[in-house]
């Protein structure tokens, strides 16, 4: 009984919230409101920055035309007598989702301005994510309910996974999943009927099902998405503070810290026994912890009691660590290893509570020395214990804008020292530098395909590159690897270090080569501290 007490009482989802107002309409009203938003998305469709993306006003058009099909059926259906009911209910856990996903859109897009160019496509998204909603709320039930519910959906795909121009039309068909399903896949849940699966998660699993399959993930944006939120400096730190309102509100802060040490605690683990890093570049990738703090904690489809809540988070925290190794191991992209597990994870919650409240773990029930706490007092004591495991985390310099699996000084070591995956590692990152335009990466790319990987092709079109890019080092080599000879490495110059030290970041705006040499210092770049005396 105690467990289910906590369940009641501060830690389950959020109580529903009754309609601010309510009114009955005749199929001309239902018609009206529909035809608001397919209004919406034809006068967006016109706007002028659409002129040089063809497909995009298409599908915004195509979309428009679907709603206002589906509005004239419904429309000749219901004027035979037939009123649907329209209801306004802002619930909290709607508008507060949408303002902190938003202020992390807004500060991520700063730094990433593809965002900002996406601003129409957002829009057009949640136009026809309350025309559907209100469209099929009514054909299955005749009610539908106006409030911020779409906005954490859409936001929640922005944040994840978005479609390239080409291919945008099957955002709508994403949106259109998740809304589906919220609809008409439920179950009965401490005598309520409620959706099973989070209607932001759904349907970002199932696009990402389809994406493997079909090997479509060049498509989408999914893996610059995954990379650029990275970006913005302090991203971890601001993400942290970004979910503390929810976690005061609604008690989900054991799930994200549990999953978030969970990842934690395994890299550690992972480098401490191989001295080399798990996700290469991060203990926690920065989309991974999105997905820790905004992605799966939706209390409506998380466990209600707290010790069912910190498996949970275990669970996702384990499960995406597997799916990382298993998608690499499969050369599918591993930004998926957040996305694909959340809707089994949500039929696992009725499972996860009742273990909750076996006998054995109800005496391991942390909240049990706080039983005669008021709610949002015992969401303030998960939030400080949470707190203090993010400082810690961040103290260590593993989680946060430093993390040496950026760098290249890093692995060379490890690659030397023959680590687990460390060489891989180096050439990869060099490759990516190389493409950025980094003559010295260039060269070290074609060092190692020739020496390591004995691909001379490839190695001598990176030499190419190198001389092309005024690189010696590189004319030389290209030279010894067709008329045989050493091959030679040299030092980067400042010119290399703009796009090296960026790390896992954006680019940098700093030119001078003294202040270059003197962050290279910092960084254990051999030879820089002297370069800059």
């Amino acid at each position: 009984m105690a467990v289910a007490q906590d369940a009641v009482t501060g830690s389950g989802a959020p109580a529903a919230t009754a309609p601010g107002f309510s009114t009955r309409l005749s199929a001309r009203g239902a018609f009206l409101v529909s035809a608001a938003f397919v209004a919406g998305l034809l006068l967006l469709s016109e706007l002028p920055l659409l002129d040089a993306r063809p497909v995009v006003r298409a599908s915004i058009l195509g979309a428009a035309l679907v709603l206002l099909a589906w509005s004239l059926l419904l429309f000749g259906v219901l004027r035979r007598g037939q009123t649907v009911a329209f209801e306004v209910a802002l619930r909290p856990q709607h508008y507060l989702q949408a303002c902190l996903q938003g202020a992390l859109i807004l500060y991520w897009g700063y730094h990433w301005r593809e965002v900002y160019n996406a601003a129409p496509l957002i829009v057009a998204q949640l136009l026809f994510a309350y025309g559907f909603d209100s469209l099929l709320s009514w054909t299955h039930r005749r009610t539908f309910s106006l409030g911020f519910g779409p906005f954490p959906i859409i936001f929640s795909l922005t944040l994840f996974l978005w479609f390239k121009d080409p291919w945008f039309y099957w955002q709508f068909v994403m949106v259109g999943i998740g809304l589906a399903a919220k609809e008409f896949l439920r179950w009965n849940r401490d005598g309520r009927n409620t959706h099973i699966f989070n209607p932001s998660s759904f349907p970002l699993a199932a696009v990402s099902v389809f994406l493997l399959l079909f090997d479509a993930t060049d498509i989408t944006w999914g893996f610059l998405v995954a990379q650029t939120e990275f970006y913005p400096p302090y991203i971890y730190l601001a993400i942290f503070l970004i979910g503390l309102p929810g976690q005061y509100l609604f008690g989900v802060a054991p799930m994200t810290m549990a999953a978030v040490t969970t990842t934690f605690g395994f890299s550690a683990i992972y480098y401490a026994a191989t001295g080399s890093f798990y996700f290469v570049d991060a203990h926690i990738p920065i989309a991974v912890f999105i997905g820790m703090t905004l992605l799966f904690t939706d209390p409506a489809t998380s466990p209600r009691t707290l010790v069912g809540r910190i498996l949970y988070g275990v669970l996702y925290g384990a499960t995406t660590v597997w799916l990382y190794d298993l998608l690499l191991d499969s050369n599918m992209p591993g930004f998926y290893d957040k996305l694909l597990q959340v809707p089994l994870l949500n039929l696992s919650v009725k499972v996860l509570d009742r273990i909750a409240a076996s006998p054995k773990l109800a005496a391991l029930d942390p909240s049990a020395w706080a039983r005669t706490w008021a709610p949002r007092r015992r969401h303030l004591a998960y939030m400080g214990a949470y707190g203090a495991a993010f400082a810690g985390m961040s103290g260590s310099g593993y989680l946060g804008d430093e993390h040496p699996g950026q760098w290249t000084p890093f692995w060379e070591q490890a690659c030397a020292a023959d680590r687990r995956d460390a060489c891989l590692n180096l050439y990869l990152l060099h490759d990516g530098f190389c493409a950025e335009g980094a003559a010295w990466s260039c060269n070290e790319v074609g060092v190692m395909l020739a020496e390591r990987y004995e691909n001379p092709a490839v190695a001598k079109a990176a030499f190419d590159r190198a001389c092309a890019l005024g690189f010696a080092a590189g004319c030389d080599n290209a030279a010894a690897i067709v008329n045989g000879g050493a091959f030679r490495h040299d030092v980067p110059t400042a010119a290399d270090y703009r796009f090296i030290l960026r790390g896992s970041k954006g680019p940098i705006a700093e030119t001078a080569p003294e202040r270059l040499y003197a962050r290279a210092c910092e960084l254990g770049w051999p030879g820089t501290c002297k370069s800059q005396s």
